[in-house]
């Protein structure tokens, strides 16, 4: 089986879950983390690195369980573009946000 190269956009979602999950586990070790969520720790460093941008749903549930994080809020931090990225522009950006409004 042949893995597909990540989109930069999986990347980037990538890194924002890692920083993500890094922030909620403020002053709680790594190791402690890692083993109350059943993962390796080599695999929550990895996660919160970024060099695992499309980690399990069951390894990001457990996580962000450990963590108090529900679901629903990881996957809005997640996918909040940056700062200004990914804004639409053009001439249909104006005509989307009145339908919008």
């Amino acid at each position: 089986m042949v893995r597909l190269p990540l989109t930069p956009a999986e990347v980037e979602r990538g890194q924002r879950l890692g920083a993500l999950l890094r922030r909620a586990r403020g002053e709680r070790s790594m190791l402690e983390t890692a083993l109350d969520a059943r993962v390796s720790p080599e695999t929550l460093r990895k996660i919160e690195s970024g060099r695992v941008a499309t980690p399990a749903f069951p390894t990001i549930a457990a996580i962000a369980d450990v963590l108090g994080l529900s679901l629903d809020t990881v996957w809005a931090d997640i996918n909040r573009p940056e700062h200004g990225a990914d804004e639409p522009t053009g001439p249909d950006h104006s005509a989307r946000e009145q339908l919008a409004s």
